[in-house]
């Protein structure tokens, strides 16, 4: 019989963590009644949300009956690869599934994966389909981010993501499985053996870019992802990071998130690597501008992004920058 454990983060959102904890419990029990029984626990990691949350998901698992549902509260807010860190050292199990706070499993999903993990033991990824709430389907599969990609993102312009459309990062609702490097770690099932040989995820990222980094690094290890349709969760999406919000709007996003942008990119290519991105999104600005000379208005780009690029780029991999710093 399989086992996995679920890792769920919670930071000051105890309704979406308990949503989320109840959709894998429900999941769990679908799967029982379906005679797919695999072992399963939830561990709650709460980063330090020092408002009440960690004691309103402590009250809550107080008063169930034999649930397999921990908390372990973290004295720190070390952020989302710590948090999960911390989530994959809580217990024993053949996988592990991330699992976000504002994700919810539909029946069924984790026996999909399940399935799919033991068909495939030269896999040590499996990604579900993510959805709206209304079963629309998300954009949840990736290429990885290169310096060519950081031009379409900088040009904003069709006729660039045309030439460059092989290095265009969203893959779409219906991707092509091939060209699929990652996807996202709203869910994701990872298998344990694999966790063992390439490491944890890395610490050094706060928030964002660490699921493209270690999905580089087990590529890079041999391991592939799998995608399965059939498995599906809901994403809520924008429900525990601000980013998405703030790219719409075009306000100046986190200085965590740049933080970890430069460190995948050190990590990904080296400082030739990094410089490369970087410069690849001005001359894509660039771009953008020449759109003025056949009377087209300049796509807007993120409040002092050209600036921000280069935060940490003389020190990619020193400390993770945190929220407010």
């Amino acid at each position: 019989m399989a086992s996995v454990l679920v890792s769920i983060i919670n930071y000051r959102t105890a309704e979406l963590t308990l949503a989320a904890v109840q959709s894998v419990l429900a999941d769990f029990d679908a799967s029982r009644t379906a005679d797919q029984s695999f072992e399963g626990q939830v561990v709650i990691v709460d980063n330090a949300s020092g408002d009440g949350s960690a004691e309103v998901l402590a009250d809550w698992i107080a008063h169930q009956k034999a649930v397999p549902v921990r908390l372990v509260c973290s004295e720190v807010n070390g952020g989302f690869s710590a948090g999960h860190n911390l989530g994959f050292a809580s217990g024993r199990s053949e996988y592990v599934l991330v699992l976000n706070s504002d994700a919810e499993l539909r029946p069924g999903c984790l026996a999909a994966l399940l399935r799919a993990a033991e068909a495939d033991p030269a896999a040590g990824l499996f990604a579900p389909r993510l959805e709206d709430a209304d079963a629309r389907v998300q954009t949840s599969t990736f290429r990885f981010p290169s310096a060519a990609s950081e031009i379409i993102r900088g040009a904003q312009t069709g006729p660039v993501t045309a030439a460059l459309r092989r290095w265009d990062v969203p893959l779409g609702p219906a991707p092509d499985a091939a060209q699929a490097g990652w996807a996202s770690f709203a869910c994701i099932l990872l298998r344990r053996r694999m966790i063992e040989e390439i490491g944890p995820m890395d610490a050094g990222y706060f928030l964002y870019f660490e699921d493209v980094e270690f999905s580089l690094r087990a590529r890079r290890a041999g391991w592939r992802l799998v995608l399965v349709p059939e498995a599906r969760a809901v994403h809520h999406r924008g429900g525990s990071g601000p980013v998405k919000a703030l790219t719409a709007e075009r306000a100046r996003l986190p200085r965590y998130y740049y933080a970890s942008r430069t460190r995948y990119f050190y990590q990904r290519g080296g400082r030739l690597g990094l410089l490369a991105a970087n410069l690849g999104w001005a001359f894509g600005r660039g771009i953008a501008q020449l759109r003025r000379l056949v009377g087209k208005p300049v796509p807007k780009a993120v409040s002092r992004e050209g600036r921000d690029l280069w935060i940490n780029a003389r020190d990619p991999l020193g400390a993770p920058v945190a929220p407010g710093e």
